[in-house]
């Protein structure tokens, strides 16, 4: 008999690949979203004829008990969280309750469900709990690039924002809940991992969305702008006549097309593809004993790098003249370096990332730059059986 698994969070980056994944596999994944809209729906429209879709709030416990007593899972994924760290700095209380107490909320419903000895649990936990605490050896037996600082299962967490306080919280409950009452919980410590669906008030997505708009401004139906300046444009089309004069469209204006602004370029993440990270927290829930992954690629890079090689891909060496560092954007409490080091997923789950930061990097331009957009169905359009309320 196929698997049941229930995906807190389904609706977002993490959520539409896990739930595409699930599906090849022969699960009947059901999914939990707060509201069902045509926004929420949209990275997951493509698969919403063969999954169920039940609207639900983590926040509230008898509705979390409810939708597990109901569909009755083998596997639950949570992924929902309110995932942005600068948000969190502004709605501290909001961050909590969903991304720590979310959490104790599903486990609660399994430690009281019937089924609770047949219930795999997994849970996002975020490489932001390290906040600016790193590892730090005398060799290099792994050869980092990078130097000798890292973060991996051993090194030990210093959260410095509201939204990395919210998942420690969490990633301990887990803990807590799979020594006190033997629940099969396992956590995944996910190093930034982007794709095409991320979020675009992340900043990856930010600089490929502006990317993207900038191209298809900047180039149409053939034609080419050379910008001399902020505020001299040069639009110059092909002559099909080979006439020095004529109407060619090509002409000369002022204009000043809007600058990226970002924050701290230096900062240094490990970026991943989402695909391959929900690779990894299947393989988690597939183990006879429950544990906690460092999820990650073993590189870092700069915002700075990840700018050049972005504005690389449109044809752009020197992109100085496009991006401003806006102090609007810095946090309170900024985390400079992180550097996973997945060993043991490697060696346990057998797990290896497939995309590189070179492939991740022009996979997000190219889709913004050709402007694909999901097709999404209207409320109307939803199969009655696959929404519940």
């Amino acid at each position: 008999m196929n698997k049941t698994a229930i995906i807190f969070g389904i609706t977002g980056q993490d959520g539409s690949y896990l739930a595409e994944l699930l599906l090849k596999k022969g699960y009947k994944v059901v999914g939990v979203t707060r509201r069902v809209s045509v926004s929420t729906l949209e990275r997951i429209d493509h698969i919403l004829p063969e999954i169920t879709i039940v609207e639900g709030d983590i926040t509230d416990g008898f509705n979390v008990s409810k939708i597990i007593e109901e569909f009755e899972p083998d596997e639950v994924y949570n992924l929902a969280a309110q995932s942005h760290v600068g948000t969190s700095f502004k709605q501290p209380s909001l961050t909590w309750d969903v991304t720590a107490g979310g959490v104790l909320n599903i486990l609660e419903a399994i430690r009281y469900s019937p089924r609770k000895d047949s219930i795999r649990f997994y849970q996002a936990s975020s490489s932001e709990m390290f906040g600016k605490n790193f590892t730090e050896m005398d060799d290099d037996p792994m050869n980092l690039v990078w130097g000798f600082k890292y973060q991996d299962e051993n090194t030990a967490f210093m959260p410095q924002s509201p939204y990395a306080i919210a998942k420690l919280a969490a990633h301990h409950l887990v803990r807590n809940y799979r020594d006190s009452y033997g629940i099969h919980g396992s956590c995944g410590i996910l190093f930034n991992h982007e794709s095409e669906r991320r979020g675009e008030h992340f900043v990856t997505r930010k600089i490929t969305k502006w990317i993207g708009e900038f191209k298809n401004w900047a180039q149409e139906n053939g034609a080419v702008d050379l910008q001399f300046d902020d505020d001299m444009i040069c639009h110059v089309r092909k002559n099909p006549d080979n006439k020095p004069y004529g109407d060619n469209d090509s002409w000369v204006f002022g204009s000043k097309f809007p600058k990226l602004r970002l924050g701290n370029l230096d900062a240094k993440r490990d970026w991943g593809h989402a695909e391959d990270y929900v690779n990894v927290m299947w393989l988690m829930l597939q183990q006879d004993t429950p544990d906690d992954y460092v999820v990650a690629t073993g590189e870092t890079y700069s915002v700075r790098h990840f700018l050049n090689v972005a504005f690389y891909r449109i044809g752009i060496d020197d992109w100085t003249q496009y991006v401003v560092v806006d102090p609007e954007f810095y946090r309170p409490a900024e985390v400079d370096y992180l550097l996973g080091i997945p060993r043991k997923a490697e060696e346990k789950l057998g797990w290896r990332r497939d995309v590189s930061f070179e492939a991740l990097v022009n996979r997000m331009v190219d889709y913004d730059v050709k402007k694909k957009k999901l097709r999404v169905s209207s409320l109307q359009e939803l199969p009655k059986c696959c929404v519940k309320t």
